[in-house]
């Protein structure tokens, strides 16, 4: 969705208020693609005295799978993105993270939301905090059961030893 600046600096105390969902369906993040349901941006761009002012929520449901076991996980996620607008920057403004630089007098709203969603989302996400995970040897769901494999290891260098203490026995 595009908003003319211009348009809104003619009307004081005018709010472009939004309300729309997107198809982020073939958007990938991580090698997966999480968004299988529409992705729904809510908000309103503001002019107060000049300064240009971005608000706006992102609801988006979540499908990926646990980092530890695999299995498929689903979660609704919520980011709220605030930006001002600016047309250029000055050399002290460049590190801040709340100004947004405007090179034009439109400005297309899923430019700037959806990298803050994907930008906003968790690098790895777990079925359960107690998760277990898969057993590195076999790949057997450890939260279904132990599978028997022997995880202890044995530095190879000291593998010898090993070989001399068993023969003791």
């Amino acid at each position: 969705m595009q908003i003319r600046l211009q348009e809104l600096a003619t009307m004081p105390d005018y709010r472009a208020r939004f309300d729309y969902t997107i198809d982020l369906s073939q958007e990938e993040v991580g090698f997966e693609f999480p968004f299988q349901q529409p992705v729904r941006l809510e908000g309103e761009v503001s002019d107060d005295a000049g300064a240009i002012t971005l608000s706006a929520t992102i609801y988006a449901h979540v499908t990926t799978r646990c980092a530890r076991c695999g299995k498929p996980v689903e979660y609704d996620k919520e980011t709220d993105v605030e930006f001002l607008l600016v047309k250029e920057l000055e050399n002290d403004d460049e590190d801040r993270d709340d100004l947004y630089l405007v090179e034009s007098d439109a400005v297309e709203l899923d430019d700037i939301l959806i990298p803050e969603l994907i930008l906003d989302m968790e690098m790895s996400v777990l079925c359960d905090e107690d998760c277990k995970g898969l057993c590195p040897k076999c790949g057997q769901d450890l939260n279904q059961g132990q599978c028997g494999c022997v995880t202890k290891e044995i530095d190879p260098r000291l593998a010898v030893l090993q070989k001399f203490l068993d023969s003791k026995k």
